[in-house]
Formats: C-alpha cells, structure tokens, sequence
C-alpha cells in the first residue's frame, strides 16, 4: 500500500501510477472511473460523491486485504468527493505485479471491493430535474 486516500481536488493519474511503480513489477494495471453524461436512458448532467467519515479508514483496510490476498508489489487507491462534472475523474486504483495477471486480478478485486463496502455515495443529477442517490447502505 503507498497511495490510499479521499479527496476534494481533482486526481492525477500519474501520481497514482507513480505510487506503484517498483522495477520488480512486470505488470501494472490501472482502472480509471470517469463521470459519464449517462446512467442507463437518463442524461447525467453532473454529479456529487460524498463520504461517511470512517471512508478513508474502511478504504485503507480494503486496500490491505487486497494486497495481502494478491502477489502484488504495490496498490493504490484514490476516490474524489464532492461536485464533479462530465468527464472529471472519480476514482483512481492501480496494482502492480511481477506478472500482468496478478496486476489485472488485484486491480479488478481492489475496485470492486471498493466500491461494495467504502462508504462513499453518489448524487446524480439528471438532464431532467431528477436526481438519484447511488450506493446508500
């Protein structure tokens, strides 16, 4: 683990490529979550992510767990909060390995588990009017 963290300014993802980087890795795999201008039929106009106060914390354990049940050399995790428009980047994970399996099976298990259990919520609003709250418990 070498980069974990919640914030409010937007994210770099060379920052959290670099936080991985190791000459050991023959892997690195990144996922990059952008705002889309859609959630199924409906026009997405923007949107707002929040954050429980315990988030960074459950994050790290995530981001632990991860890299104790993959071969990794390194993982990272970055989620942005707050008022965020078309195209921003919401979140940022990488792992690196000494094999591209490894990196791409930790990358995928790091966001998926990241976004099931990291208590961070979005508000979307719609082209319409509408809004819609995503990821409440």
């Amino acid at each position: 683990m070498r980069l974990v963290d919640i914030r409010d300014t937007p994210l770099d993802v060379a920052e959290v490529l670099a936080a991985v980087g190791d000459a050991t890795a023959g892997g690195v795999t990144l996922f990059v979550g952008a705002v889309r201008n859609h959630d199924e039929a409906k026009a997405v106009s923007h949107l707002g992510y929040s954050a429980h106060p315990t988030a960074i914390d459950r994050l790290r354990e995530v981001v632990t767990a991860v890299a104790e049940r993959h071969p990794v050399t390194a993982v990272a995790a970055v989620h942005r909060v707050g008022d965020l428009a078309i195209g921003d980047l919401a979140v940022v994970v990488a792992a690196a390995a000494h094999h591209r399996g490894e990196a791409f099976d930790a990358a995928r298990d790091l966001i998926d588990d990241l976004k099931a259990t990291v208590p961070i919520w979005k508000h979307q609003s719609f082209a319409d009017g509408s809004d819609e709250w995503v990821g409440l418990p």
